[in-house]
């Protein structure tokens, strides 16, 4: 691997103050691979001389995973230890500033029975689901990337310069080069990003017609008054902001769970559970997924649509040019960080209650009366073709373009 340490730093720094902008006093919760130890101690170092209080680190393995579905028992695995139910307990109390760099091999569970996959799934996310809302929308968070061999070499078989290609295309796609200051390219991508946002908050639709010559034929309706929101967020507790992906591309909302109509076709694969899922569309009718086709991964794709009663329901809009730089870089990365960031997506699963006004102080389940959808799940998927159209239509009818050809009207 050819890439330098300098760059490394400056990748380092920038997920630090910029992505998580971890503030003074602030509890830092770092999740990595064990194989990116001396990444870890980067970004630890930048943490603590952001002057983070204390930095807790969270190591994950890909090996110890698929050894653990492989043998142990589902009933084992579907289990959430006490202690386990503790560490989240004291996260609700802590709200520490967390940071997640991923790195793992697409084909980690590639041998591993979905249906054990999913089940597991489902039952651990029961248990931790409460936990997980009431730190929403307020703590910082990113996410960001870190090469590894087996990734990069999924992205390019057989290639022998994988992992220095797939280096090139994370810091692409970050803004960090040797011969720039990465922060003032964020400032400057942020600050494009909140304008667009800010023009289609200014033209109130009610809501968005997609077309496609491939199919795409889709219309779904908008919640009255929610935002749409792009690039960063702010910490209501210390007005903090953050970036919560490295990269971003996207400007997005959460529609009106169980409103919409029509059929959205995929123009990408979709990893799930270390799985594709290829050629596939789904169908909607009265807000609901009723129906789906896919060339490959049909049965894991009905799977992940009944995993919970809101599973079947949008919970994301999103809108992403085909000039994005992800996109530009003419390959998968077999990682929705990097996927969702290529071109619009649609997501099924759960909503994001920060879009509503005040929707940082609403419960899920107040949020989920005002139209946001609420699941265990969140799956991105990507419908951005090359003559997609997308029309905003304001509740008087009046029909604006918002997409054509894929790029911003």
């Amino acid at each position: 691997m050819s890439i330098s340490q300098n760059l490394l730093q400056k990748y380092a720094d920038l997920i630090v103050r910029t992505g998580a902008n971890v503030q003074p006093g602030q509890i830092v919760q770092l999740t990595i691979a064990v194989e990116q130890h001396e990444f870890a101690a980067m970004v630890m170092e930048a943490c603590y001389k952001a002057g983070a209080k204390k930095v807790n680190v969270d190591w994950t393995s890909d090996v110890q995973s698929r050894l653990n579905y492989l043998y142990a028992e589902q009933e084992v695995l579907s289990r959430v230890l006490p202690w386990e139910e503790e560490k989240m307990k004291q996260m609700v109390e802590d709200l520490p500033c967390r940071i997640f760099i991923e790195s793992e091999d697409p084909d980690a569970m590639k041998e591993i029975d979905p249906q054990k996959l999913s089940d597991v799934t489902q039952s651990r996310a029961k248990v931790m689901k409460p936990y997980r809302n009431a730190i929403e929308g307020k703590h910082q968070w990113v996410i960001a990337a870190y090469s590894s061999e087996k990734w990069a070499e999924k992205c390019f078989p057989g290639d022998e310069d994988a992992m220095d290609k797939l280096w090139e295309a994370i810091l692409k796609t970050v803004r960090v080069r040797e011969d720039n200051d990465p922060v003032a390219a964020w400032k400057e991508h942020t600050d494009f990003i909140e304008k667009k946002a800010a023009w289609l908050n200014e033209q109130g639709f009610a809501s968005l017609r997609y077309q496609s010559a491939n199919g795409t034929d889709f219309r779904v309706d908008l919640i009255p008054g929610a935002k749409w929101e792009g690039a960063g967020a702010t910490n209501p507790l210390n007005d903090a902001f953050y970036i919560p992906n490295m990269p971003t591309e996207e400007i997005f909302t959460s529609p009106m769970a169980g409103r919409c109509e029509g059929t959205l076709v995929a123009v990408k694969p979709l990893s799930w559970n270390s799985q594709l899922i290829e050629d596939f569309s789904i169908t909607f009718e009265d807000g609901r997924a009723v129906s789906c086709r896919a060339s490959k991964g049909q049965e894991l794709l009905e799977r992940m649509l009944k995993m919970d009663e809101g599973a079947s329901m949008l919970g994301e809009v999103a809108l992403v040019p085909k000039e994005s730089p992800v996109n530009q870089c003419g390959f998968l990365f077999y990682e929705t960080l990097f996927d969702e960031n290529a071109c619009c997506h649609c997501a099924v699963g759960m909503g994001f209650k920060e879009v509503l006004p005040n929707g940082d102080d609403l419960s899920m389940e107040d949020a989920q009366k005002q139209g946001i959808n609420d699941s265990i799940i969140h799956v991105d998927f990507m419908v951005g073709a090359e003559d997609l159209s997308i029309d905003g239509i304001r509740p008087d009818g009046t029909e604006v373009p918002i997409f054509r050809n894929g790029t911003w009207a």
